[in-house]
C-alpha cells in the first residue's frame, strides 16, 4: 500500500498535481510526525549521524510516511532509490532488479531497495532478498501495515532493524492541514467545530486528510460548514480493524485488560470499537465468559452466570437489541471483585500433575470392589467424612510420600473473603485431627 507522499507517475510539470505530491516532503526534517525515529536520538537519526544506515522494516498504518522516509533515506545516504511493490512484482521482476543493483555497486553507486507491502511476499521470495542484503548488493526498506513478527520470516528480521511509525496525531494531522492551506492559497470553508471533525475523520492518516482536504477547497459556498453540513458532504473513514489480523487482538487485549483494570468506561469503549469494526458478537460472548473465569473467578460467582445468560440473550435477541445484554456484562465484569485465585491453583495443581507423573492416590481412598483388593489394603483405614466430628475426617489424599502442597490461597476479595476464611477453618481442623491420630 502506498504512503502519504508516495511517488505515483509525476504528471507533465504544467499539468495539475495532486496536493499530497505538491506538498512531499524534500528533507526529513519536513516530515511531519515520527519525531521518535527521525530526531538526532531515534534510531533513524542516530544512524544517519553515525553514517551508518542498516536494512529496515518500516512498520505502521497507511498514511504515515513510510515512502516517503525511504525516499529521504536514499536522499540522505546518496544511494538509488528504487521502489517495487510486492502485490505487483513477481521472482523475474525481482531478479531484474538485483541484476541491475549489481551493475550499480560496480560502478561505484549503493541501492536502497524499498518494497512497499513486502509482507505479502511469500517465505521463497522474502529467502530471495537475504544474499543480497548480506553482500551488500541492495539496503533494502520493507514498508508493512501488518506486525513483522506474524509476517516476515526470522531469518529477514535479524538482518533488518524494524522501525515502528504511529499514526498521525490530530497536532500533526492539524500542522498538515495549515502547510495544504498555504500551498493553496486559502482557508478551508469550515467552522472551528467543522475542521476539528474533518481531522478525525482521517483517522490518523494524512493521506486520507489531503484527499479530504482537496475536495473541501474546491467547494464554493457563502460561509463556513458546520460539523453536520460537512458530515453531510463526506464520508468518514472507515477504522482500520481486520477481524483475523493484528487489529484484532489488539482490540480484545484492550477490552479484556480494562475489564480486569476495573474501569467501565474503558472496556465499554473498545467493546464498540470492535463491533464497529465488525466483529462478531458471539466470539465477544465467549471471551467475556473467559474473562469471568479467568480474572474474577469466586471473587464473584455470579459473574460466570451473568455472561452466559447474556449470552444466551443475544442468541434469542439478535443484533442489535442483544448487543445491549453483552454490555450489560461487560459493565458487570468491570466492576466485579477480581481474583486470579483458582487460575493461579489450577495452574501450579497442572505442573504438580506433570511432576509426579502417575503416583497412585493413597490405599486408604481406593475402592476395593474385589476381594483381592480388600486383601492388599485398598480402602483400609478410610473416614467417612459425614461420620467424624464436624463432618470433617482431615485424612490425608494426596498420593504416598508426596509432601501435601498449597495451591489454592483466595485473596481478600469479594466472595472469596468467604473462602479464605474457610481455607482457613479446615486448615487449622486438618491439624487437629491429624494431631489427634
Amino acid at each position: 500500500m502506498a504512503d502519504l507522499f508516495d511517488s505515483a507517475p509525476r504528471p507533465a510539470a504544467d499539468g495539475p498535481r495532486p496536493l499530497a505530491d505538491r506538498l512531499r516532503p524534500k528533507r526529513l526534517s519536513e516530515v511531519i510526525g515520527q519525531g521518535h525515529v527521525l530526531s538526532p536520538e531515534g534510531p533513524l537519526g542516530a544512524m544517519l549521524a553515525a553514517k551508518s544506515l542498516s536494512s529496515l522494516i518500516l512498520w505502521g498504518p497507511p498514511g504515515v510516511g513510510k515512502t516517503t522516509i525511504a525516499r529521504l533515506l536514499a536522499d540522505e545516504t546518496d544511494l538509488a532509490f528504487v521502489q517495487i511493490s510486492a502485490i505487483f512484482t513477481g521472482v523475474p521482476d525481482l531478479k531484474k532488479v538485483f541484476e541491475q543493483a549489481k551493475i550499480r555497486r560496480q560502478n561505484g553507486q549503493g541501492t536502497l531497495l524499498f518494497v512497499d507491502e513486502i509482507h505479502r511476499f511469500n517465505k521463497a521470495q522474502q529467502d530471495g532478498f537475504l544474499p543480497h542484503m548480506e553482500d551488500g548488493t541492495i539496503l533494502l526498506v520493507g514498508a508493512t501495515t501488518e506486525n513483522p513478527s506474524f509476517e516476515l520470516n526470522a531469518a529477514l528480521l535479524s538482518r533488518a532493524q524494524v522501525i515502528v511509525l504511529e499514526r498521525l496525531s490530530l497536532t500533526d494531522l492539524e500542522h498538515l492541514a495549515q502547510r495544504a492551506e498555504k500551498e493553496l492559497g486559502r482557508g478551508l470553508p469550515l467552522t472551528g467545530e467543522a475542521r476539528e471533525a474533518m481531522l478525525e475523520m482521517a483517522d490518523g492518516d494524512g493521506r486520507a486528510l489531503l484527499n479530504l482536504i482537496e475536495q473541501a477547497a474546491a467547494w464554493k459556498v457563502e460561509r463556513p460548514l458546520d460539523r453536520a453540513q460537512l458530515s453531510q458532504r463526506l464520508m468518514r473513514r472507515a477504522a482500520k480493524y481486520d477481524k483475523s489480523g493484528e487489529e484484532h487482538y489488539n482490540l480484545i487485549s484492550a477490552l479484556h485488560k480494562s475489564i480486569r483494570g476495573s474501569d467501565p468506561d474503558g472496556a465499554l469503549y473498545w467493546f464498540a470499537r470492535m463491533l464497529e469494526g465488525g466483529e462478531d458478537p458471539r466470539f465477544l460472548a465467549r471471551r467475556l465468559v473467559r474473562m469471568a473465569v479467568e480474572d474474577i473467578g469466586l471473587a464473584d460467582p455470579q459473574a460466570q452466570g451473568i455472561c452466559i445468560d447474556s449470552w444466551q440473550t443475544y442468541e434469542r435477541l439478535g443484533s442489535p437489541e442483544g448487543e445491549l445484554a453483552l454490555a450489560n456484562a461487560v459493565v458487570y465484569l468491570a466492576l466485579a471483585p477480581k481474583s486470579n485465585g483458582v487460575y493461579v491453583a489450577y495452574k501450579a495443581a497442572r505442573a504438580a500433575a506433570r511432576e509426579t507423573g502417575s503416583l497412585m492416590p493413597p490405599r486408604h481412598i481406593l475402592n476395593a470392589p474385589t476381594k483381592m483388593m480388600k486383601e492388599i489394603g485398598y480402602g483400609a483405614g478410610y473416614a467417612y467424612d459425614h461420620e467424624a466430628e464436624d463432618g470433617f475426617s482431615g485424612q490425608d489424599y494426596f498420593p504416598e510420600g508426596m509432601k501435601r502442597p498449597v495451591f489454592y490461597a483466595p485473596p481478600e476479595r469479594g466472595f472469596e473473603r468467604e473462602l479464605k476464611k474457610r481455607v482457613e477453618y479446615f486448615a487449622k481442623l486438618r491439624a487437629k485431627r491429624q494431631g489427634e491420630r
